[in-house]
């Protein structure tokens, strides 16, 4: 007879298997919980983070730049023309 082997009808090997499978569970929830909430931070701390540099716009608006030009004179036609 195997010493490790138990009657299959009997209550302590039902119980037996109950604690079994109950603690592989907690174990795996027990790690999973030490994962999440330990290891994944340091994970997270390990990675680079680029600035926020602040460039010049490439269209600013009027209220960046001052506002809106002075009126022109309606006699004089446009510098462009």
């Amino acid at each position: 007879m195997n010493p490790f082997e138990l009657p299959p009808n009997s209550a302590s090997a039902d119980w037996l298997m109950f604690a079994a499978i109950l603690l592989a569970v907690g174990l795996g929830i027990a790690g999973f919980v030490i994962w999440f909430f330990v290891l994944r931070k340091t994970a997270k701390k390990r990675r680079k983070h680029r600035r926020n540099r602040h460039h010049r716009k490439v269209n600013p608006t009027l209220a960046e730049t001052g506002g809106l030009p002075p009126l022109r004179d309606p006699d004089q036609p446009p510098r462009g023309a």
